[in-house]
């Protein structure tokens, strides 16, 4: 009896990790699925809703861990049209909103906010630094 619960334990404790880790990378895929089109509205509807005086791109867009909180990351051309676009996307955040409810079926639908990509700005830098 004894022999039988020794090697249980051990193999009770490692189907209970691999189902944790199962949990955990289908939770991921399904975070990363909600982003992408939550991204993929938010351009979407950028594009609808802009003046076109500027280029609103839409680079990314994160999620917070449970869900309620997204922020979508955006470049602009003009860089001297960044304040203005940021404004006006931050002022069309509701909209926005409503936009990704009738787009993507969600249960509970994030509060959206907007901030300019700095990461993309970077990396066009480092990118111009290298080539000279």
């Amino acid at each position: 009896m004894s022999l039988c619960f020794e090697w249980f334990v051990p193999l009770f404790g490692f189907l209970c990790s691999l189902w944790f880790v199962l949990l955990f990378i289908r939770m991921s895929l399904k975070q990363e699925k909600i982003r992408e089109a939550i991204r993929h509205a938010a351009a979407e509807f950028l594009e609808r809703e802009s003046n076109r005086s500027s280029l609103i791109t839409v680079t990314g867009a994160t999620l917070s861990r449970r869900g309620d909180r997204a922020v979508i990351l955006i470049t602009v051309l003009p860089e001297s049209q960044e304040a203005a676009a940021l404004q006006f996307a931050s002022r069309r955040a509701g909209a926005l909103r409503a936009f990704v409810g009738e787009r993507v079926s969600l249960q509970r639908l994030p509060f959206i906010s907007f901030a300019l990509d700095t990461g993309e700005k970077m990396r066009q830098r480092l990118d111009g630094l290298s080539s000279s």
